[in-house]
Formats: C-alpha cells, structure tokens, sequence
C-alpha cells in the first residue's frame, strides 16, 4: 500500500511518496541474482589478474597432505586478503563484507551465492602467520614476468643470435674442453630504488611510559604466581596504588621540567626491581616452571626493559643498542629518518625497487642500515629476473657511493647522480641532453608516488599486527595491492584505447563509404532524397 501525500502552498508544491514498513517483507525482496553479473565490476577485473595457481603451489607447499582436515581454498585465502587491504576492514568486516557483497564471493571463488561466513575472522591470524613476505615478493615477481615476459624474450632472442661467440679449447691436467662465453646481452630498462618506513601502531614510547607498563605486566605475573601457591602466606606488596597516584600526578602536568622526569624514572626503576625480585623468589617455590610461554616471554621483556632503563638512568644518556620502545612488540626499534615532521620513525625500513612500474621489496630490516648497500643487490635481483641487467639506474644521492658508482660502471649501468670531483667549467651539454638528464631524474618521483599510494592509500604507515612474522604478512599484502592496482589499471587503459581506436577506425570506414556513394549518385545523377545515406550513430 503506498501513500501519497500531497502538500500544496503558495508558489510552492511537492510530493511524498511513502511505502509503509509493513508492505517490506524479506520474502517479497526483488534480487538480480537471476541475472549474470556484471563483468566490469573491479573484482570480475582483479580475479582476471591475480596469479591464483602461482600462490595456491605456494600455500599447499605449506600444508600437510596426510595429517588434519581439509584446509580452506587458496584462492578463498588471498582473496580475503586483497578484499581486507583494499577496504582497509578488520577481520570481522571482511567476513561481514563477503557475507554481503555476490561480486566479493565471486572473487574468493565461490560457485553460487552464500549467506554464510566463509571461514571464522580468527583465522586471519594463522593465515598471516603462515604466509609470510617471500610469498607476496614471489606474487610481486609472477606480476612483473606477467607484464615483461614478452618483451624480455624478444629482446634477448635478437641479441642472442647477434653475439654468441665461443672461447677456444682450454687444456687442463691432459685433458681438453671446450668452454663458451655466455652471450652478452646488451642492457635495457629503468631500475628506481628508495626506502621507506612502515610505522608501527604504536604510542610514541617515552622511559616513563616503558616502567609504567612494565610495572603493570609484572603486577600481573605476581597475581598469577600467587593464586597458584594457592594464597599461601603474605602477597608480596607492589604499592601499585601509591605508584597509580605518582603517575597521575606526573601525567597531568602539561610541562615537565628534566629534575621531575628523572625524579619520576628513579621510583618506577625501584618498583620494577622490586617486582622483579619477588618474581623471581616465587618462580623458586615451583618445581615446574608455571607460566605460559607468552608469559615468560613477558617476563624476558620486563627484565631487558629494566636493564636498558637502568643504565641510560646511570649513565644519563638516551640511547641504547637494541634499545627496546614497545614491551608488546618488543622487535620494533626506533630508526631515525631525518624527516621534517618525523625525525624518528618506529617500524620496520624497506628497500623498494620498481622494476616495470611494479614495487618489489628487496629488504625488510627491523634494525636501522644504510639503504646505499641495497643497490648491488637490486641491481642482481633484476639480472635474475630478466636475465640482462637494466640501462639506467635511478636513485637518490645517498646510493650514489665509490662502491655502487664501480660496480655499476663494470656492467655498462648508467645512475642518475652527478659525477664525482670538481665540475667542469666548460660544459658541452646539447639541449637534448640537458633535458633528457632531467628527465631521468625527475622519473624517480613514480616510486615515491607508489610509496605515497601504500602509505596513504592502504595504511602501510600503520601496520597494526603485532608479531614480527604477521606485520612482514601486512607489508608483504599492501605492497602486493599496489601492485595489483597498477595491473588492473593498466588493463582497463589498454581495452579502453583498443575500443576507442576501433571506434576511429570504423568512422573512417563510414565516411569512406558515404564519399563513395555520392560519387555514384552523381555520376548516375541521382538526387540525395532517392537514398538513405548511413551514418555512425545509426549502426553504433
């Protein structure tokens, strides 16, 4: 039943039409399912492009054959991957999304419409777990031989037959052989580098903080160890409420003088020995060690905390080797960008390399390193990869050392970076070169555009797993969506022009055919009435 409501004023009238909530049943709901889907939606297009049966040989290797039930799909594992990062969800939205959505369920490989979740979110930990940053990288590598293979081929078959030469007989202890020189494949290519930081979600660590919330864990482990002596004798005392107090206190001051700093620091360093010492005593009392083993790991964390805290305390200095920032993820390290908002950085740094507009990640360090020894071996990496090294090396100047400058003049490997020494004060430099060298150093902005895209885009500056293992997961994923972004991309631009050109050419065809009868018509004097003359928009 629909009810229309009619509202008529001066110079003024509208109509509201209203169906009660009654008349809307679940049943009598109209889907398009019975008709096909769409084959422009994105994820008809991304199931075209991602490497399936190169990832499923990949994550079966993983299994057991012959122990524990039947896994999940492959397909239905990465594609809840690249649904997860591409709608930057959480675990249980994306199970709620393919749940929903009949073009999400086509893309994990699904036969038919299923209302139902197609694994629980929890697993989303293991599947991490189990896929690491090689597997992507080796994804990363499928795409990239997707788009050059063709190219690579050609170019070394037309070189190959050109350059083959053979070296003459060896002797060696009374016996001949033979050896022959690899051909010499001239090199081809842009290679850009550059590294980045893919920050960790984690509160900006301060002294204070780390013995507060070490205090509080090893709280915790005291709790624990006494219920399981059952309750016998005196609790050992924390004075957490007297320490609760201090902290507050200290935290509502806006400005924090030095002399308070410290002063707050010395009494959170006897706490945390205190607690320590009274760990250690009940741990004695137990002829098998009681605690789990994320508990002892705690426990390790808590006491490297109180080390490191304790001699930057005595030394008044604040650095320290391996110094940990986060007793959660205690792997993460503090590493020192120079950057104009960020000057420190807490995650993990990556060695990027574009190779075909697609982002490969060479290195993945928690610790801090010089990204210029990264080159030589993107530089091999590419060689590996296409079997001819690449013609033009584009980077920042910090790549630019003796080292790399030598190894890359042994291989005929062009860099964009400015010579080394004096400049000379007569340069005979054409207009063409002049552009052709700005150019080519303007070209390396593309892999700071793809690091932008991952980090704004799909959160690589907040990584928020938590283990070593599931974070180079996360990375590995977002760098593997870029890529696949930049795919699709492509595809869609090349069919567009393919149809766009066609267009062209069938409108040639046309007014070639229209001149052609007007011809006729005046030679067999004909008048334009007597003929309908086609036109584009009738037969398109």
């Amino acid at each position: 039943m629909q009810i229309y409501l009619y509202f008529s004023r001066k110079k003024f009238a509208f109509m509201i039409r209203y169906s009660s909530t009654r008349q809307l049943t679940i049943e009598g709901f109209e889907t398009p399912f019975e008709n096909s889907l769409s084959a422009d939606n994105r994820w008809v297009k991304f199931a075209g492009v991602v490497p399936w049966d190169k990832f499923a040989g990949m994550y079966m290797a993983k299994m057991k054959k012959d122990f524990g039930r039947p896994g999940i799909s492959p397909r239905m594992v990465l594609g809840a991957l690249i649904i997860k990062h591409i709608e930057k969800l959480d675990d249980r939205g994306v199970i709620q999304n393919i749940q929903e959505n009949v073009y999400m369920q086509f893309f994990v490989g699904l036969s038919s419409f299923n209302p139902d979740p197609i694994f629980d979110p929890s697993l989303f930990v293991t599947i991490r777990k189990r896929i690491g940053a090689e597997s992507f990288d080796a994804l990363n590598i499928a795409l990239i031989q997707l788009i050059s293979e063709k190219e690579d081929a050609k170019h070394i078959k037309k070189h190959t037959n050109n350059n083959t030469s053979t070296q003459e007989p060896e002797t060696s202890k009374g016996t001949q052989e033979q050896t022959i020189e690899k051909p010499k494949i001239p090199n081809k290519g842009k290679l850009q580098m550059d590294a980045t930081v893919a920050d960790q979600e984690i509160n900006y660590p301060t002294d204070t903080n780390m013995l507060r919330n070490s205090i509080k864990q090893s709280e915790k482990l005291i709790d624990k160890l006494y219920l399981l002596q059952g309750k016998k004798g005196n609790k050992p005392r924390t004075y957490r409420r007297k320490l609760n107090k201090k902290y507050l206190a200290f935290s509502k001051k806006r400005r924090k003088s030095k002399a308070e700093i410290r002063k707050t620091n010395r009494i959170f360093l006897s706490a945390l020995k205190r607690n320590i010492g009274h760990i250690n005593k009940m741990l004695d009392s137990f002829s098998n060690f009681p605690l789990l083993h994320r508990e002892q790991k705690m426990l390790w964390v808590i006491n490297l905390v109180y080390d490191q805290q304790k001699y930057m305390f005595d030394h008044k200095v604040n650095a320290h080797p391996d110094r940990i920032v986060n007793i959660f993820q205690p792997h993460v390290r503090p590493i020192i960008r120079g950057k104009q908002n960020n000057k420190t950085e807490f995650g993990s740094k990556l060695g990027l390399s574009l190779d075909q507009e697609l982002v490969r990640v060479n290195t993945l360090s928690w610790d801090a390193y010089n990204e210029s020894g990264d080159l030589i071996g993107q530089v091999e990496a590419y060689y590996e990869l296409h079997n001819y090294y690449p013609e033009l090396v584009q980077v920042d100047k910090i790549y630019a050392t003796r080292e790399n400058r030598k190894y890359l003049k042994e291989r005929g490997i062009r860099i964009t970076a400015a010579p080394l020494g004096r400049k000379k004060k007569e340069e005979n430099e054409t207009s063409y070169q002049k552009r052709k060298r700005k150019k080519e150093a303007t070209e390396r902005n593309r892999i700071e555009g793809k690091i932008g895209q991952a980090k704004r885009g799909y959160n690589l500056n907040n990584i928020r797993a938590r283990r070593k293992d599931t974070s180079e997961s996360w990375i590995g994923a977002i760098i593997f969506i870029v890529n696949l972004l930049s795919i699709v991309r492509k595809v869609s631009i090349l069919l567009n022009f393919t149809k766009y050109s066609s267009k062209i050419r069938f409108r040639i065809l046309i007014k070639r055919f229209r001149s052609t009868i007007k011809c006729q018509m005046e030679t067999y004097g004909l008048k334009k009435q007597n003929l309908v003359i086609l036109d584009y928009a009738d037969i398109a």
